[in-house]
Parts: C-alpha cells; sequence; structure tokens
C-alpha cells in the first residue's frame, strides 16, 4: 500500500527551527515530483516548495530563503528545513506525491496526514 507519512511538526518560538520528514511506503520519493502544502484550518491549502526530476526547488514566495526542500534516496524521505519560523507559519504541513504516468502505468497521487507547526512566543 502507498503511503506518505510526515513528522517532525511541534511547537517553536518566533525565529526557531524546525526540520518535517515525509517517509514514503511504496513510493520511491526520489522519482516522484514532491510538494509541502500547508493549512490552516478555515483556509484553503496553500503550496509551500516542490522539488522536481534532477532535485530542482520551487518555492511558494512566502517562503522567502527560509525554508530548503530536499530528498534522500537511501531513506525513501523527503525533507522540509524550516528556519527564521514566523507565527503566520503555523499550519498543519503535508507531504504530497504528483501524479505519474509511465506509459500505460499511473501512479496515484499521495497525501500524508499532515504534520502540526505551530510558531508562538
Amino acid at each position: 500500500q502507498e503511503q506518505l507519512v510526515e513528522s517532525g511538526g511541534g511547537a517553536v518560538q518566533p525565529g526557531g527551527s524546525l526540520r518535517l520528514s515525509c517517509s514514503g511506503s511504496g513510493v520511491i520519493v526520489s522519482q516522484r515530483t514532491m510538494r509541502w502544502y500547508r493549512q490552516v484550518p478555515g483556509k484553503q491549502r496553500e503550496y509551500v516548495a516542490a522539488i522536481l526530476d534532477g532535485d530542482h526547488p520551487y518555492y511558494a514566495d512566502f517562503v522567502n530563503g527560509r525554508f530548503t526542500i530536499s530528498r534522500d534516496g537511501n531513506k525513501n524521505t523527503l525533507y522540509l528545513q524550516m528556519d527564521n519560523l514566523e507565527p503566520e507559519d503555523t499550519a498543519l504541513y503535508y507531504c504530497n506525491a504528483v501524479l505519474k504516468r509511465v506509459g500505460s502505468t499511473t501512479y496515484p497521487e499521495l497525501w500524508g496526514q499532515g504534520t502540526l507547526v505551530t510558531v508562538s512566543s
């Protein structure tokens, strides 16, 4: 069964750091376009960052150099290093594997269950 499981969320003070992890099971993280999203209750899910073939990273404008997306093929894990966190970063963070088609085979889109990040003094 294909599954993504996030971890690493928690409570941190403004200016602090966290590293989120997204471990893949039944899905090869290094062979998929992977994204991080976040969602505040009552608001739409918001794109945060993506990593594509060749490990090229892309970020939403609000990241402004504070976050780094990466992945480790040996551990089959996606990461989001978040530095200089702000209260506005408080949200549930989700990892996402983008749908992929190779020939007649479709690898479905996957979402993790989310990990909560709280930034507060």
